[in-house]
């Protein structure tokens, strides 16, 4: 059994991990309702844009748009696909980025000419070790998603895009289903589907009077489809953020109980040491008196005689 003051500093060693996990518990919790309240708050403009855009195909179905384009002339061998993968800038969060750049492997083997852009430095480190080219880091972003860092990495993929030298984009994120179950997950960017806008007639907000368009549909729809897209990369950052830090007080719960339960162990064996402590003690002490009664019985026999 371990010494009582080997005991007493892996208590205290202890007590100070909990100390340091309780608090990022805190933080994270702290951290994942101010950012479901940022995304709370711009949801309905991008929702907006999303119906709009439904509203246009709905009274224009014959309308063509770049953004729409499959290009369906380019086979899959020669088709250059990029993949924005969005990742933490921290550990200590379980398996989240794990997952996620797992998924990005996995996706990126599928294509002949894959093109990789990064968020956050656990996957900037973990491509870079395995020696996976990236085209692209966007640092800074994972722990501060804004509408405005969404709308740069919407521009860039756009011009790459529109420039040809992508056919394909495809963001990879974490979603939150729930406090419980967070679930990787890759959403086609552009080119984008007419099926993914809602054009029912009876879809709340729709309407049924002839519209002009100004300047034209075409035009209307290069100034709508930017800001639908940087929604989609905002509300993929925002999942994103959120994911980690759900994973991160999953963790640090984890991290807390064990803890607690670890600190019941030990202040459980030393009060076991100090007990065997306190009985040796007392036990030299008897046996010590023993001895001295002995000698002092034995000392006044021999004087007697």
């Amino acid at each position: 059994m371990a010494g009582i003051k080997e005991i007493r500093t892996h208590i205290k060693s202890v007590e100070q991990t909990l100390k340091i996990t309780n608090a990022m518990y805190l933080i994270s919790s702290s951290k994942l309702r101010k950012t479901r309240q940022q995304l709370t708050h711009v949801e309905p403009y991008f929702l907006k844009i999303s119906s709009t855009i439904g509203d246009i195909l709905q009274h224009s179905p014959e309308i063509e748009n770049r953004f729409f384009d499959k290009r369906p002339e380019i086979g899959p061998e020669k088709r250059q696909v990029g993949f924005l993968v969005i990742t933490g800038d921290k550990g200590l969060a379980g398996a989240y980025n794990h997952n996620i750049v797992k998924l990005a492997e996995e996706r990126m083997a599928q294509v002949s000419n894959p093109s990789l852009f990064v968020v956050g430095q656990a996957g900037r480190v973990y491509f870079a070790e395995r020696g996976i080219p990236i085209d692209c880091e966007f640092l800074y972003t994972a722990q501060d998603p804004t509408v405005g860092r969404a709308r740069d990495m919407a521009e860039l993929m756009i011009q790459h895009y529109l420039d040809k030298n992508l056919d394909e984009v495809y963001v990879i994120f974490t979603k939150m289903v729930n406090s419980f179950q967070l679930e990787p997950t890759i959403y086609k960017v552009l080119p984008l589907d007419k099926d993914v806008f809602p054009t029912s007639p009876s879809r709340p907000g729709s309407y049924n009077r002839d519209v002009t368009y100004v300047p034209s549909v075409r035009a209307v729809m290069d100034r709508l489809v930017p800001g639908y897209l940087k929604g989609i990369l905002f509300g993929a950052m925002v999942e994103s953020y959120c994911s980690e830090q759900n994973a991160r007080m999953t963790a640090m719960k984890s991290s807390s109980d064990n803890a607690r339960m670890m600190l019941q162990t030990l202040q459980l064996a030393y009060n076991q040491a100090r007990q065997s402590a306190i009985t040796q003690e007392i036990t030299e002490v008897v046996g010590g008196a023993q001895a001295a009664q002995e000698n002092f019985e034995e000392a006044d026999t021999q004087w007697e005689n």
